[in-house]
């Protein structure tokens, strides 16, 4: 339901910016994340998840953009492929969601022991170091299931989810905290909608290239680039935080082992200040980090990736690697 909602607000965006076209919403389909649902995220080790099977349609050319969330696509494409727009994100953070005994609470004010619901790495290692009173468990399933498992039965006192996916889905009365980056650093492109295209379809791409927020590209590409330059993937626990303001980007990133007992944690800015070049010729389809986005000057694009890569280089040079390591080798043996 919530990918269908996405891609509808994807479509009405492009049928209010080209009246005269025609979208036809083809095909609704299940991904390899989507239909095994008893095994965790990060044992299933596929790094295009909830992609490939959408992949394989673009490449026979039964369908032209495929609408993703952002956090799932992995940081390097498949060839033949780009992310042709990325619009405007939704609030990045993750929210709690209480069972109905527990309204009105906050997770400090949850029982000692009460057992807290989540399917991501990352959330866990923060926040069983934030809340070491509480107990983290997995919960797979899209939101419908994993709402409905937390409100009729008492295994769970609350689950974490992406703020963005509830109010997609009009829910945002269920949210009864809001994790703020103190306590909780989101996922590499958590909020945002992507369009993935052809790389070689020039109409297609010019087509959604109208849909690029020039904030949102710059803030995910920094990203993107910290998780590419780190290995991360959804069996690591890395996580970040982008702030864009005057002209100025500021990245925080981290990485985390399991317990969250051992973490790095890092910022650092870059300007993007920038103008717009016209940059005719064979720049024309530059990628970064699997986005194309010819509408954002293309050096404050650069400065976004070099971001990510220096943030990462330095959580590097500071033992991320052991970190990191010794986190997928735990998860592998769960």
């Amino acid at each position: 339901q919530l990918a269908r909602i996405q891609t509808d607000s994807v479509v009405k965006m492009l049928c209010e910016l080209y009246p005269d076209l025609r979208f036809e919403i083809a095909v609704a389909m299940s991904t390899t994340g989507d239909k095994i649902l008893d095994t965790a995220l990060s044992k299933i080790g596929e790094k295009s998840l909830f992609t490939k099977e959408l992949e394989n349609a673009l490449e026979r050319n039964e369908v032209d953009l495929v609408v993703h969330s952002l956090k799932d696509l992995p940081t390097s494409l498949p060839p033949g492929f780009t992310i042709g727009a990325v619009c405007k994100r939704e609030n990045p953070l993750d929210a709690v969601v209480f069972h109905p005994k527990n309204c009105g609470k906050t997770l400090n004010l949850l029982p000692e022991k009460s057992v807290i619901g989540t399917s991501s790495l990352r959330r866990a290692a923060q926040l069983k170091k934030k809340f070491p009173q509480l107990e983290f468990r997995d919960i797979r399933g899209n939101l419908n299931t994993r709402l409905k498992k937390l409100d009729e039965k008492e295994d769970f006192s609350a689950i974490i989810l992406a703020a963005a996916g509830l109010k997609r889905m009009g829910w945002e009365n269920r949210i009864g905290q809001l994790l703020s980056p103190e306590d909780c650093l989101y996922a590499v492109g958590q909020g945002a909608l992507a369009v993935e295209v052809r790389a070689k379809d020039q109409e297609i791409l010019n087509m959604v290239s109208a849909l690029h927020d020039a904030d949102t590209v710059l803030c995910c590409i920094a990203e993107r680039a910290f998780m590419k330059r780190l290995e991360g993937g959804c069996s690591v626990p890395v996580a970040v935080n982008t702030v864009l303001k005057d002209g100025q980007l500021y990245l925080t990133g981290a990485v985390y082992s399991l317990d969250g007992s051992d973490s790095l944690r890092e910022t650092m800015q870059t300007s993007v200040n920038y103008p717009q070049q016209n940059e005719d010729g064979p720049n024309d389809d530059v990628q970064h980090v699997g986005i194309t986005a010819k509408n954002v000057p293309g050096q404050a694009q650069e400065a976004a990736e070099n971001l990510g890569v220096e943030l990462a280089s330095l959580l590097l040079s500071k033992g991320a690697k052991h970190i990191l390591s010794v986190a997928r080798q735990l998860n592998d043996a769960r």
